[in-house]
Order: C-alpha cells, then structure tokens, then sequence
C-alpha cells in the first residue's frame, strides 16, 4: 500500500508559478514509478509527467517547456514546478504511483486525492 498527499496548489494569475508536493508514505520502494495528472472539469484525466527509476522524465505536449517533475527519493517527495501558466492548465492536479510504468496512462494503482490549481486571465 502506498498512501499520496498532495500540497502546493492554489489560485494564480496566468503567466505565474506554482509548485506541488506530493508526500508519498508506505511501499513506496516496491512501487517507484510515480506520475503527476490533472483533470479539468468534464474531460478526461490528462497525464502531465512521469518521473522513471532512472531520474528520465517525460511530459505531455500541452506543458513541454513549462513544467519540470523531479523527486526527493530522500525525503518520498514528488515536486510538479510549473511555469509561465495559463488558464487551461485549470485542473485538480494528482499524483499517482505504483510498482509498473504506465508512463502518461492513468493506469496507475495508487492515487493522491488532489490539489486544485486555477490559473485566471
């Protein structure tokens, strides 16, 4: 069992930063491959990076540029930084993790309950 807290999300002018945290806790060494999404209201979950084992990274075109995932294997710390943002990035935002690579796949077993992000114009 892995249990995901994320923090960090807000109310921000378009054009501005954020940055979220996700604080994993439990199995997290048999469930390494963690994900950041975002779903916007009446759409689809949306996958927005991947961080592998390895450190690679992998990011959703609308937030290529903008967007940096990284993690604190230390502290069980999943980090989303985002910049230059606009209002379509609105969602509630989630991290995800578990023992396989779904890569941008919302197949992930293990879920956070999600931080809200709006950009305003």
């Amino acid at each position: 069992q892995v249990q995901l807290v994320e923090s960090g999300g807000g109310s921000v002018q378009a054009g501005g930063s954020l940055r979220l945290s996700c604080a994993a806790s439990g199995d997290t060494y048999s469930n390494p491959y963690m994900a950041w999404f975002r779903q916007a209201t009446g759409k689809k979950r949306e996958g927005v990076a991947i961080i592998d084992t390895d450190g690679s990274t992998t990011y959703g075109n609308s937030v290529k540029g903008r967007f940096t995932i990284s993690k604190d294997n230390a502290q069980n710390t999943l980090y989303l930084q985002m910049n230059s943002l606009k209002p379509e990035d609105t969602a509630m935002y989630y991290c995800a993790a578990d023992r396989g690579q779904w890569l941008l796949l919302p197949e992930y077993k293990y879920w956070g309950q999600g931080t809200q992000v709006t950009v305003s114009s």
